[in-house]
Protein backbone atom coordinates (compact mmCIF):
# COMPACT_ATOMS: atom_id res chain seq x y z
CA UNK A 1 0.00 0.00 0.00
CA UNK A 2 1.29 3.49 -0.87
CA UNK A 3 0.17 6.91 0.29
CA UNK A 4 1.47 10.30 -0.82
CA UNK A 5 -0.67 13.02 0.74
CA UNK A 6 0.13 16.44 2.17
CA UNK A 7 -2.30 18.74 3.99
CA UNK A 8 -1.28 22.17 5.25
CA UNK A 9 -2.93 25.36 6.46
CA UNK A 10 -0.82 28.47 6.25
CA UNK A 11 -0.45 31.92 4.74
CA UNK A 12 0.53 32.78 1.17
CA UNK A 13 3.97 34.43 1.23
CA UNK A 14 4.05 36.31 -2.09
CA UNK A 15 1.94 38.02 -4.72
CA UNK A 16 0.54 35.39 -7.07
CA UNK A 17 1.67 35.35 -10.71
CA UNK A 18 -0.17 33.04 -13.09
CA UNK A 19 1.98 31.70 -15.93
CA UNK A 20 1.23 29.73 -19.10
CA UNK A 21 3.34 26.86 -20.44
CA UNK A 22 4.32 26.61 -24.11
CA UNK A 23 1.48 24.11 -24.49
CA UNK A 24 -1.07 26.62 -23.15
CA UNK A 25 -1.57 25.13 -19.66
CA UNK A 26 -1.98 27.63 -16.82
CA UNK A 27 0.50 27.10 -13.95
CA UNK A 28 0.71 28.77 -10.57
CA UNK A 29 3.73 28.34 -8.29
CA UNK A 30 3.56 29.91 -4.85
CA UNK A 31 4.76 29.46 -1.31
CA UNK A 32 2.80 28.92 1.91
CA UNK A 33 4.27 29.51 5.38
CA UNK A 34 3.26 27.40 8.37
CA UNK A 35 4.26 28.04 11.98
CA UNK A 36 5.10 25.57 14.72
CA UNK A 37 5.32 26.62 18.36
CA UNK A 38 6.91 24.65 21.17
CA UNK A 39 8.71 25.18 24.50
CA UNK A 40 12.44 24.58 24.70
CA UNK A 41 14.26 22.97 27.65
CA UNK A 42 14.32 26.29 29.52
CA UNK A 43 10.54 26.63 29.12
CA UNK A 44 10.77 29.50 26.63
CA UNK A 45 8.28 29.63 23.79
CA UNK A 46 9.95 29.02 20.40
CA UNK A 47 8.21 29.56 17.08
CA UNK A 48 9.58 28.16 13.84
CA UNK A 49 8.34 28.76 10.32
CA UNK A 50 8.39 26.32 7.41
CA UNK A 51 7.91 27.37 3.80
CA UNK A 52 6.14 24.98 1.43
CA UNK A 53 6.31 25.20 -2.37
CA UNK A 54 2.89 24.72 -3.98
CA UNK A 55 2.12 24.04 -7.66
CA UNK A 56 -1.31 23.96 -9.28
CA UNK A 57 -2.48 23.77 -12.88
CA UNK A 58 -5.39 24.67 -15.17
CA UNK A 59 -8.65 26.14 -13.94
CA UNK A 60 -7.63 25.62 -10.31
CA UNK A 61 -4.52 27.77 -10.88
CA UNK A 62 -6.66 30.52 -12.43
CA UNK A 63 -9.09 30.51 -9.49
CA UNK A 64 -6.35 30.66 -6.84
CA UNK A 65 -4.57 33.48 -8.71
CA UNK A 66 -7.82 35.42 -9.02
CA UNK A 67 -9.22 35.09 -5.49
CA UNK A 68 -6.19 34.83 -3.19
CA UNK A 69 -3.77 37.53 -2.05
CA UNK A 70 -0.44 37.62 -0.24
CA UNK A 71 -0.95 37.03 3.48
CA UNK A 72 -4.23 35.15 3.06
CA UNK A 73 -4.73 31.87 4.83
CA UNK A 74 -5.20 28.80 2.62
CA UNK A 75 -5.79 25.10 3.18
CA UNK A 76 -3.91 23.00 0.61
CA UNK A 77 -4.28 19.29 0.01
CA UNK A 78 -2.15 17.43 -2.50
CA UNK A 79 0.78 15.12 -3.06
CA UNK A 80 4.53 15.58 -2.58
CA UNK A 81 6.79 15.60 -5.60
CA UNK A 82 10.54 16.24 -5.82
CA UNK A 83 12.07 17.64 -9.00
CA UNK A 84 15.76 17.68 -9.83
CA UNK A 85 17.83 19.59 -12.39
CA UNK A 86 21.42 20.65 -12.98
CA UNK A 87 22.27 24.26 -12.17
CA UNK A 88 23.48 25.94 -15.36
CA UNK A 89 26.08 28.05 -13.57
CA UNK A 90 27.73 25.48 -11.31
CA UNK A 91 26.60 22.19 -12.86
CA UNK A 92 25.50 21.11 -9.37
CA UNK A 93 22.41 18.90 -9.07
CA UNK A 94 19.54 20.87 -7.47
CA UNK A 95 16.37 19.53 -5.81
CA UNK A 96 13.00 21.07 -5.00
CA UNK A 97 10.16 19.34 -3.15
CA UNK A 98 6.71 20.68 -3.95
CA UNK A 99 3.10 19.98 -3.06
CA UNK A 100 1.08 19.38 -6.23
CA UNK A 101 -2.27 20.80 -5.17
CA UNK A 102 -5.42 18.72 -5.63
CA UNK A 103 -7.83 20.67 -3.39
CA UNK A 104 -7.91 23.94 -1.49
CA UNK A 105 -10.10 26.00 0.82
CA UNK A 106 -10.27 29.70 1.44
CA UNK A 107 -9.03 30.95 4.80
CA UNK A 108 -8.85 34.28 6.55
CA UNK A 109 -7.89 37.33 4.50
CA UNK A 110 -4.83 39.30 5.72
CA UNK A 111 -7.03 41.69 7.76
CA UNK A 112 -8.79 38.77 9.48
CA UNK A 113 -12.00 38.84 7.43
CA UNK A 114 -13.29 35.40 6.61
CA UNK A 115 -13.75 34.08 3.11
CA UNK A 116 -15.76 31.18 1.77
CA UNK A 117 -14.41 27.78 0.88
CA UNK A 118 -13.83 25.87 -2.29
CA UNK A 119 -13.82 22.11 -1.91
CA UNK A 120 -13.97 20.74 -5.42
CA UNK A 121 -11.40 18.39 -6.87
CA UNK A 122 -9.61 19.62 -10.02
CA UNK A 123 -11.87 17.58 -12.32
CA UNK A 124 -14.99 19.30 -10.91
CA UNK A 125 -13.84 22.92 -11.20
CA UNK A 126 -15.93 24.18 -14.08
CA UNK A 127 -17.23 27.07 -12.01
CA UNK A 128 -15.68 29.42 -9.48
CA UNK A 129 -16.14 29.46 -5.72
CA UNK A 130 -19.80 29.72 -4.82
CA UNK A 131 -19.47 30.56 -1.14
CA UNK A 132 -16.95 33.40 -1.37
CA UNK A 133 -17.64 36.06 1.21
CA UNK A 134 -19.81 33.74 3.33
CA UNK A 135 -18.68 32.23 6.58
CA UNK A 136 -19.91 28.74 7.39
CA UNK A 137 -20.07 27.49 10.95
CA UNK A 138 -19.49 23.80 11.55
CA UNK A 139 -22.10 22.32 13.88
CA UNK A 140 -21.01 19.22 15.72
CA UNK A 141 -23.50 16.77 17.26
CA UNK A 142 -24.18 17.16 20.97
CA UNK A 143 -24.28 13.40 21.72
CA UNK A 144 -21.24 11.14 22.02
CA UNK A 145 -20.27 8.93 19.10
CA UNK A 146 -20.99 5.25 19.63
CA UNK A 147 -18.05 3.18 18.28
CA UNK A 148 -20.50 0.49 17.15
CA UNK A 149 -22.06 3.01 14.72
CA UNK A 150 -18.79 3.38 12.78
CA UNK A 151 -19.03 1.26 9.63
CA UNK A 152 -15.44 -0.03 9.65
Amino acid sequence: MNLNKAMIIGRITQDLELKTTNGGTKVLNFSVATNYTYKDQQGSKVETTEFHNIVTFGKQAEIVAQYFVKGQEIYVEGRLQTRSWEDQGSGKKMYRTEIIMDKFEFGLKPGGASAGNYNQAPQQQAQGPQTEGKSEEIKYPEEDINPEDIPF
